[in-house]
């Protein structure tokens, strides 16, 4: 058996600029699929345009709230009948910042064959563009919601990206990226280089890495856009 990594685009209409070729071909050489979210996948297979029956396909829930017992047995009984399966995270690489990384694990321990597919991932390429450190990075996944918290953990990914020489990533729920931005700029020092990678692959996508007191001068609205942020 395979366990087959499939990356999603990250933005709506950009399969075709963004997915390698074999991509649609592992999708259509499989019948069951983990998802983090079902409708995003279907939506996804069918836009591949393969001829798959989308009601003949199986997919199991693979998301955060997922026990790791049904994922375990699931695998257990595609390992036993000999079926290949896919990961399609909602959008970007599966097993990065995302709930596939369960599944990944699980796979692993019952020795099920692992197989990474290339495509986009937003923190890779946020770094690649950003021009700080690419050879000491490291990812943190959401900031705390709470306010006081958020910025005291602002103040040491500052600290940490200056000691260590080491780049700072880290994302937010899209509609609470405004405020992220304004701690950052509020609490950081003048000095910090800042990059914001926003809406990657989308027509209105852009990378800018400013330092701080220069992004006080700019305009932006990040607002409902996923985005990364970098300090270093």
């Amino acid at each position: 058996m395979k366990l087959f990594l499939i990356p999603t685009p990250l933005a709506d209409d950009t399969s075709a600029d963004v997915l390698s070729a074999q991509v649609s071909e592992s999708v259509k050489n499989l019948d069951v699929f983990f998802a983090e979210n079902l409708r995003t996948a279907r939506r996804f297979i069918s836009g591949l345009k393969l001829g798959k029956v989308i009601d003949s396909l199986t997919f199991y829930d693979l998301n955060k709230e997922t026990p790791e017992a049904e994922t375990l047995a699931q695998l257990k009984a595609l390992l036993k009948e000999g079926k290949n399966a896919g990961i399609l995270s909602e959008a970007g690489c599966p097993g990065v910042a995302d709930p596939g990384a369960t599944a990944v694990k699980i796979a692993h321990q019952l020795n099920i064959e692992v197989v990474p597919l290339v495509g986009p991932s937003s923190l890779l390429l946020a770094l690649m563009a950003s021009g700080l450190n690419g050879q000491s990075f490291v990812f943190h996944g959401y900031l705390p919601i709470e306010r006081a918290q958020r910025v005291k953990t602002i103040k040491y990914l500052e600290k940490e990206a200056m000691s260590r020489k080491q780049t700072q990533l880290f994302i937010e729920t899209p509609y609470r990226n405004n405020q992220v931005m304004e701690d950052l700029l509020i609490h950081c020092e003048p000095t910090t280089r800042l990059c914001v990678a926003c809406n990657l692959t989308a027509p209105d996508g852009f990378v800018k890495t400013l330092f701080v007191k220069d992004w006080k001068n700019k305009t932006y609205d990040l607002h409902r856009k996923p985005t990364v942020f970098l300090i270093g």
